[in-house]
């Protein structure tokens, strides 16, 4: 902006004159002329001055730059600057000095536009606060006129509170905080939450340290979350806590209160560094146990809803507030492993019987399996040692099964009460977990409610059979069930099962017996109180062999015998203590080789 020239009057001018009405000479009137247009400023097109309003109507601003004649500018251009008053001084854009109808024509917006970029970095770099006008909604916020620049408000930063209608700020004029520019885009990101933290954070502070534990304040709910409620107190949040919204289970703080309503809560807590407040609301009304009736008593029975479920148990609000635990061994007299939520879902309305109840503590457990007869009262009626009865198989384990005959009654059949016959290294051999199995009742624990079961004892011992048929000596025919390490498992008539050495299963050509093979067995031993039978196939052709050459033996003997001469029928032989000798030698002899 150029300064104007200020000129001095003339020295000679003939004022009577003038005033008389006189006429001035030529070379006055040009001198006269000449200091007026000297006294106007100097201006050049497409120039930036600074101008002054003159006046101000509904749909123009008429502005003052020094020149012969004001200027008419639409008030449009002025719309971020609603506080506009006469005599303000701003900065226009010279775009012609006079036009076609000889009038001046002048530009606030593209003023600002050309000084923008300038004025929108320094207060970023000065942390100016400036105005802005809201243009238009965007995705993810608001588009801001910022001397004559679109910058972009996130939804983020409008304002300290989650804003729901982003279309009340359309078309208003409000303060702003530049804070990011990116030059090479020249992208600009204005906040307004950024004026109302730097406000509020002085609050807090101040607020905070009037606090104390247990002071009531009213406030007004500002969000609500699935974790608790953000209560505002009057320019510091605070926390509602979902567990602090009531004395009763809350699954939805939606179900406490509502968005803007007016609440009293308590101070809780507060951490004066991290600006953290604790609140509750139900600390403010008085505890339900402490309403709870004053007759109840443990063996009571009592009804409720089923609130919360737990793999160990289920809690069961008796009363708003009150819940008491039902765990899983209390729910049924099965000693087998099994879920809460077998028995009951959240919801279900219940009855059960208080087991214990403490006022003090707040607590109760409850029980469902009181309701119902113990079955163990008379196990030894019911289940008597030597009945039978089906029990379905539960569980597994390395020594056996264990089952349940009926609810609350379980028992465990020994891997070796299986089978009489049958070798089984696991359960899961014999049988299936959800099976039906027949046992009969071998012994009873009433204190550790445990019956000891057995399969095979509904059977007859066929041990007593076998051992005529398996007498040591006797061959049978068996198949190679198993191959082993140490030998083959060998099944025999009626599903018994014996057991054969490497050695004992080579056959005549050298080779050793293959699984699945049918072959014969001897029997080399039986014992009938460890239920074992041990075979061999090659014994029957070394006996075989033996056999033979006794008899060669013998064969070849008598012939010796028929060649020699006969002895004298008068000689009358003497045996001698010699003679005794050599013949039981011989005996000995055979009854070795017979064996082998």
């Amino acid at each position: 902006m150029t300064e104007s020239k200020i000129q001095s009057p003339i020295a000679d001018f003939d004022w009577d004159s003038y005033e008389s009405g006189a006429s001035v000479s030529e070379k006055s009137r040009e001198e006269l002329t000449n200091t007026y247009d000297d006294s106007l400023k100097t201006a050049k097109e497409n120039e930036v001055v600074t101008g002054t309003v003159k006046s101000i109507s509904k749909r123009e601003v008429r502005v003052d730059i020094g020149m012969k004649s004001d200027a008419i500018i639409p008030i449009s251009e002025f719309r971020y600057n609603p506080d506009l008053k006469e005599g303000d001084e701003v900065e226009v854009y010279i775009e012609t000095l006079e036009d076609k109808n000889g009038q001046l024509r002048l530009s606030h917006k593209k003023a600002c536009q050309t000084r923008s970029w300038d004025r929108v970095n320094e207060a970023l770099e000065k942390d100016e606060i400036i105005k802005g006008y809201v243009k238009s909604r965007t995705k993810g916020g608001m588009i801001v006129d910022v001397f004559g620049i679109e910058a972009f408000l996130p939804g983020s930063q409008i304002d300290v509170r989650p804003i729901r209608d982003y279309d009340v700020f359309v078309g208003k004029t409000m303060e702003f905080k530049v804070v990011k520019i990116n030059q090479e885009y020249k992208n600009v990101v204005v906040s307004h939450k950024a004026l109302i933290e730097a406000e509020l954070e002085q609050q807090k502070k101040e607020i905070i340290s009037k606090l104390e534990k247990g002071q009531v304040l009213e406030g007004k709910v500002k969000n609500i979350t699935a974790y608790g409620v953000f209560v505002d107190l009057g320019g510091v949040d605070g926390l509602v806590h979902i567990t602090d919204l009531s004395w009763g289970r809350v699954s939805d703080p939606h179900e406490v209160v509502k968005l803007d309503q007016d609440i009293k809560v308590v101070i809780l807590d507060f951490d004066n560094e991290k600006k953290r407040i604790a609140l509750g609301i139900k600390q403010l009304m008085p505890h339900p146990w402490d309403n709870l009736d004053a007759d109840l008593k443990v063996g009571d029975r009592i009804k409720g809803r089923v609130v919360v479920m737990a793999d160990y148990g289920a809690f069961v609000e008796v009363q708003p507030g009150v819940e008491g635990l039902i765990h899983v061994s209390e729910m049924s007299y099965s000693q087998h492993l099994r879920s809460a939520q077998d028995f009951l879902k959240a919801g279900d309305e219940v009855e059960a019987v208080i087991l214990t109840l403490d006022r003090n503590e707040r607590k109760m457990s409850l029980g469902l399996k009181q309701l119902k007869k113990d079955p163990w009262e008379n196990i030894e009626e019911k289940y008597a040692i030597g009945s039978r009865h089906t029990a379905k198989v539960r569980n597994f384990t390395h020594f056996g099964v264990f089952v349940e005959i009926e609810e609350g009654v379980d028992g465990l059949i020994h891997i070796s009460d299986l089978s009489w016959t049958k070798k089984i290294k696991h359960p899961s051999e014999f049988t299936q977990i959800g099976n039906d199995i027949e046992v009969q009742v071998l012994e009873i624990d009433k204190d550790n409610r445990r019956l000891s079961l057995g399969h095979k004892q509904l059977e007859e011992n066929p041990w007593e059979a076998f051992e005529g048929q398996y007498t040591v000596g006797s061959v049978h025919t068996g198949k190679v069930a198993e191959v082993l390490d140490k030998g083959a498992v060998i099944t025999l008539e009626g599903g018994v099962e014996g057991f054969a050495t490497p050695k004992h299963l080579v056959k005549e050509d050298g080779t050793q017996a293959q699984l699945g093979e049918e072959l014969e067995f001897k029997v080399i031993e039986f014992n009938k109180e460890n239920k074992r039978i041990i075979l061999s196939h090659s014994r029957i052709a070394e006996d075989a062999t033996k056999a033979e050459r006794r008899a060669a033996s013998t064969a070849r003997r008598n012939e010796r015998r028929a060649a020699e001469p006969a002895p004298a029928a008068t000689a009358i032989e003497k045996t001698t203590l010699g003679d005794l000798g050599a013949l039981q030698a011989l005996k000995d002899q055979m009854l070795k080789d017979e064996t082998k």
